[in-house]
C-alpha cells in the first residue's frame, strides 16, 4: 500500500544513492552476519565517557548549554573536557580594581560558573588543566583566539600550590567523593609547540609538580598524563614516571585520522587507510604502555575525530578494547579556537563539530544511533556491532566503510568532501532467530540524518534565519523505516558511501 511515510522513506534512500553516484542494478554486496544466540561478551560505552568542547568560557553560554543538554539526553555522553579552565579570560588572576587593590590569592569566581554549569546540566568535568594562568607564567606566549598562555610556569612550587588551592576549593564547593570520580589531565598536547613552550623534560617535570599536589589533597583523586597528540611521549613518560616517582593513575592521548603517520608509526612503514590510523595507534599505545613499568593503567582517548558516520563507527568498534574512554572533539559548533566562523553550515570541510546551534550533522546522529545499543555485545562477522539490552532487544550498527580524507591540520578549510567508495547492497543475516521478526530501521548518512539537503534547498544561506534553524533541527535527524526480515532471518539494505543503518528487531 501506499503512503506518505513509504514514498519519503524511498525517497530519501533513493537520494542517498544517487549523491554516491550508483544504480541499484550495479551495486556491489555485503554480507554481516549476527548470531544472536552468542553473547561475545560485555559492550561498555567507552565512546560516550566524554565528549571535547572549546575552551571553559564558552560552556558558560546558552547555546552550548542547550547543544550539551541534547548531547547528553540523546547520545549519553557523561563528560565534556575543554581547555583553558585557568585562562585568565576566566580572572583566576584578575585585573579588577578590587583585585588589584588586595593582591589577594586566586578568585573561583567563574571557574565555580562553568562547572556548576556542567552538574547542573546532568554531565561531569573531565578536568583539562591548563592554560597558564599570566601571573605564574615564565612568559607571554600564547595559543589561540582566546589567548591562553602556552608557557611553563616560573616556579613549579608555586604552581604546585595554586594546583593545590584549585583542588581543594573543588572538594569544598562539590565534595569528596564527586571530585574523585573527575579525572585530572595535565595539560594538552605539550608535545606541540602551540600548545607548549617547553621541552619534553619541562612537561615531566611540571606533571610531577601538579600530580604530586593534587594527590597530597586526596590521594584518590585521579591524575593523568601526558595528553599528547599523535599518541606521543608514552612510553617515555610512563619510564620517567616511575623512575621519579610521579603518580599517574591514567594514560591520556591524542588521535586524528589525519595525522602524519609517519609520526604517528614511524618513517617508512606502510600506509595505513585513513579509517585505521587511530585504531593502529590506539593498539601500539597499549602495547607500550603494557610493556612498560605502568603496565595495566587505563588511557583515555581524549581527543580524536572524525566527520563520517562509518568511519566513526569503525574506530569505536576497532579502538574501543584499547581505552576506559573516548571524547570526540568537538560536540557543539559554539568554538572559537581559532576565531569566530563566519557560517554555520558549509560545503566541504565543517570543522569538527557535531552540531551547530541544535542542528546535528551526521555525526552526532551516528552518537544517537550508537546511544541505542545494548550492553551485551554479541558475536558478529562484517562491518557491525551487535547487542542486546537489558529487555531482550537485539540492535545491530552496520556502516559502508569509505576511504574520506580527514583534515591533518586546520579543520573546515576546504570546499569538498574526498571520498573514495561507494553504495553497498548489505545483506544483514541473524542467526538463530524463531518466527519472522520486523525491524526499525534509522539511517545517518549525508542525505539522510543529515542537514544538507533541507539547507541547500533553502539556497545555502551563510547566516539561516531563526525560521531556518528552527526547520534545520527537524530535519536533521535520521531516517526511520520499518522494515520485515525475510523468511530466512536475512535483511536487506542499500547504503550509500559512509552511510550506516541501526537495525532494531521488534
Amino acid at each position: 500500500m501506499f503512503d506518505r511515510r513509504t514514498f519519503l522513506a524511498s525517497s530519501a534512500a533513493a537520494a542517498a544513492l544517487s549523491a554516491s553516484g550508483a544504480r541499484a542494478a550495479d551495486i556491489p554486496g555485503e554480507t554481516v552476519r549476527v548470531d544472536t544466540r552468542a553473547i561475545a561478551g560485555p559492550l561498555p560505552h567507552v565512546w560516550e565517557e566524554c565528549v571535547g568542547s572549546d575552551r571553559a568560557a564558552i560552556t558558560m553560554r546558552e547555546e552550548w548549554r542547550q547543544d550539551m543538554r541534547l548531547g547528553l539526553a540523546e547520545a549519553g555522553f557523561k563528560r565534556a573536557r575543554f581547555h583553558g579552565i585557568f585562562n585568565d579570560e576566566l580572572g583566576v588572576f584578575g585585573k579588577s580594581i578590587l583585585e588589584m587593590r588586595r593582591n589577594g590569592g586566586p578568585n573561583w569566581l567563574n571557574v565555580h560558573r562553568v562547572y556548576d554549569g556542567l552538574l547542573d546540566l546532568g554531565v561531569s568535568p573531565y578536568v583539562e588543566l591548563s592554560f597558564m594562568p599570566g601571573k605564574l607564567a615564565s612568559g607571554k606566549t600564547q595559543f589561540g583566539f582566546y589567548g591562553g598562555n602556552i608557557t611553563p610556569p616560573t616556579s613549579d612550587a608555586e604552581f604546585a600550590g595554586f594546583i593545590t588551592s584549585f583542588t581543594t576549593a573543588m572538594i569544598e564547593r562539590y565534595g569528596l567523593e564527586t571530585v574523585r570520580s573527575w579525572p585530572f589531565e595535565v595539560w594538552n598536547e605539550p608535545n606541540l609547540s602551540f600548545f607548549w613552550t617547553g621541552d619534553k623534560q619541562r612537561y615531566f617535570e611540571m606533571y610531577k609538580a601538579v600530580a604530586t599536589a593534587i594527590k597530597s589533597v586526596d590521594p584518590r583523586i585521579q591524575v593523568g598524563g601526558p595528553a599528547t597528540s599523535k599518541t606521543a611521549w608514552i612510553g617515555d613518560f610512563a619510564q620517567w614516571c616511575a623512575a621519579n616517582n610521579a603518580p599517574v593513575d591514567f594514560f591520556a592521548t591524542h588521535a586524528y585520522a589525519g595525522d602524519d603517520q609517519d609520526d604517528v608509526f614511524g618513517k617508512g612503514g606502510p600506509r595505513r587507510s585513513v579509517n585505521d590510523v587511530i585504531p593502529e595507534a590506539l593498539a601500539n599505545a597499549r602495547r607500550t604502555i603494557d610493556a612498560g613499568p605502568l603496565a595495566g593503567k587505563p588511557m583515555w582517548l581524549s581527543e580524536w575525530s572524525s566527520d563520517s558516520p562509518a568511519m566513526i563507527a569503525h574506530v569505536i568498534a576497532n579502538g574501543m578494547a584499547h581505552c576506559a574512554g573516548m571524547s570526540q572533539w568537538t560536540l557543539s559548533g559554539m568554538y572559537e579556537e581559532l576565531g569566530v566562523d563566519d557560517y554555520m553550515l558549509k560545503e566541504g570541510s565543517m570543522g569538527w563539530s557535531m552540531m551547530i546551534d541544535g542542528i546535528a550533522k551526521p555525526s552526532f546522529n551516528t552518537y544517537r544511533l550508537l546511544h541505542r545499543l545494548g550492553t551485551q555485545r554479541l558475536a558478529a562477522q562484517g562491518p557491525a556491532l551487535a547487542s542486546r539490552d537489558r529487555t531482550g532487544r537485539t540492535s545491530v550498527l552496520l556502516w559502508n566503510l569509505a576511504e574520506v580524507d580527514q583534515p591533518g591540520g586546520i579543520p573546515g578549510m576546504t570546499a569538498e568532501r574526498k571520498i573514495t567508495g561507494g553504495a553497498k547492497r548489505m545483506t544483514l543475516q541473524f542467526d538463530g532467530l524463531k518466527g519472522r521478526k520486523t525491524a526499525e530501521v534509522r539511517f545517518v548518512d549525508w542525505e539522510r540524518g543529515s542537514p544538507m539537503p533541507a539547507w541547500r534547498a533553502m539556497g545555502s544561506p551563510r547566516y539561516p534565519s531563526r525560521a531556518q534553524i528552527a526547520h534545520l533541527r527537524q530535519v536533521s535527524r535520521p531516517v526511520v523505516e520499518t522494515h520485515r526480515l525475510n523468511a530466512d532471518g536475512t535483511l536487506v539494505l542499500d547504503l550509500p558511501a559512509e552511510g550506516l543503518a541501526l537495525v532494531e528487531l521488534a
